[in-house]
């Protein structure tokens, strides 16, 4: 008997240790080791009733299904909301056409089912105002929606934010053909949206298309997080001057000078890079302190249509580090992973994670000198440029050339990781040898292992 209740005394703790080793999760990682934040688990989205009162904007005196510009009746909206102590702005089913919106401290975006933010196809209604652009802080014009010193500011949907871009798609392209040096600059063009120095952000749920410029643009944020959205310009066929042109310029997100950024279960496809990290260029960037690193960037769970490049690093960085790329599938993409070398600009891109991405691409990894509208200075104590403990893992894509790296004496690149990869390589142009101390796991390239 009493071995029978030492048995069964034994047998209940075997299951209740069981039980408490199936309820244990495994620790999320940065790459260097440090732990992830629970913070970065929750993509649960913000409950817009929460937010405050409704202002709905045709309830005020905004004509709905209306091409006239109403910048002032929407902004007289957004500031009575404010005065008001906070709530949620809705446009409604329809469209409203604007220029620049400031949206104020406890006030949020709502675009409701089939509603539409639409940009004036004018530039003279977007406000010229202090602001930061590739990498720099000057005069240039606002965002369609501009959220500065927002903490909490949410934009959802699944409404539509439409910047409306192809006039100004075409005006570039026409001032290229006349000046083949024209800057992005030069060619005047509203962002869609720019949030800066703001905390806790969500953009939801919503649809973000067409942007003249950049599409999102966020400077000095922290704990940010994009869940959901559809973010789209084209590709090609924007202007008959020459049909194999797309948006110009049109990042999908720009992260400037940012910290806790999650962007999950998104769709990004747009005629330039799709998640951007920036901080600064310039011999004397690190000196700036406008500028500043990138850190804790986790995207995940996304599908990729056509863009330049999933996830870059440059042209405008100076540090990034603890950056994840991972869970997402690849309609061919330029490049899944650019880090982008600035020889004019002292950089350091460390702790990068790609992990488990399936799809087709051009490029796989592509670390080049990257020299459009740089400018050297004479500089001596200028930073040698490197790349270090970049890893790539758990990786099954068709690629046109998986390994696209070059040396130079302006950088180095250091401590690699390929581990788990099966992918098929036209160029067949791996050479491990280029990257000091490499390593090299279970790599499969067009069927034959390579060590």
């Amino acid at each position: 008997m009493k071995l029978r209740l030492l048995l069964g005394i034994a047998l209940l703790l075997l299951c209740i240790a069981a039980m408490g080793k199936k309820k244990e999760v495994k620790q999320d990682l940065w790459p260097d080791g440090t732990p992830v934040p629970a913070w970065f688990n929750d993509t649960s989205r913000v409950d817009v009733s929460t937010l405050g009162k409704r202002y709905v904007v045709t309830d005020y005196g905004v004509r709905n299904y209306s091409e006239q510009v109403q910048t002032k009746e929407l902004q007289a909206v957004i500031d009575r909301c404010a005065s008001e102590g906070g709530g949620v702005v809705v446009i409604p089913r329809g469209f409203v056409v604007s220029g620049s919106l400031f949206f104020k401290p406890g006030t949020h975006l709502l675009i409701e089912e089939n509603g539409e933010l639409r940009g004036s196809d004018r530039i003279r209604d977007f406000k010229l105002v202090k602001t930061r652009m590739e990498g720099q802080t000057l005069n240039y014009f606002a965002a369609l929606v501009n959220a500065i010193g927002c903490d909490g500011f949410t934009i959802t949907g699944p409404g539509t934010i439409n910047g409306n871009g192809q006039p100004y798609w075409e005006e570039f392209w026409i001032r290229r053909k006349f000046n083949k040096d024209c800057t992005n600059l030069e060619a005047m063009r509203p962002r869609n949206v720019y949030i800066s120095n703001s905390k806790n952000v969500t953009v939801q749920d919503v649809r973000i298309i067409n942007s003249p410029f950049w599409t999102n643009h966020l400077y000095k944020c922290e704990y940010v997080r994009y869940l959901g959205c559809y973010i789209f310009a084209p590709f090609d066929n924007v202007t008959p001057i020459d049909p194999k042109r797309g948006a110009p310029s049109s990042d999908a997100i720009d992260l400037d000078v940012c910290k806790n950024v999650l962007i999950s279960g998104c769709y990004m496809s747009v005629n330039d890079d799709a998640v951007v990290l920036k901080g600064g260029k310039g011999t004397w960037a690190d000196k700036n302190p406008d500028n500043g690193p990138c850190e804790n960037i986790i995207v995940q769970d996304c599908n990729y249509g056509r863009v330049h490049g999933c996830m870059t690093l440059g042209s405008e960085s100076l540090h990034d580090k603890n950056v994840i790329l991972r869970r997402c599938h690849v309609q061919n993409a330029s490049r899944i992973i650019w880090l982008k070398m600035r020889p004019d600009t002292p950089q350091h891109y460390e702790y990068v994670t790609v992990a488990e991405m399936t799809g087709s691409c051009n490029s796989f990894l592509v670390v080049r000198p990257w020299t459009q509208f740089f400018k050297p200075e004479e500089r001596e104590d200028m930073p040698l440029s490197q790349c270090n403990d970049i890893t790539i893992r758990d990786i099954q894509m068709d690629c046109q050339n998986f390994f696209d790296v070059g040396k130079s004496d302006k950088y180095r690149l250091t401590g690699f990781t390929f581990e788990n990869i099966n992918v098929t390589d036209k160029k067949q142009a791996f050479d491990a040898s280029l990257i000091d101390n490499c390593k090299v796991k279970n790599m499969v390239v067009n069927g034959a292992k390579i060590d």
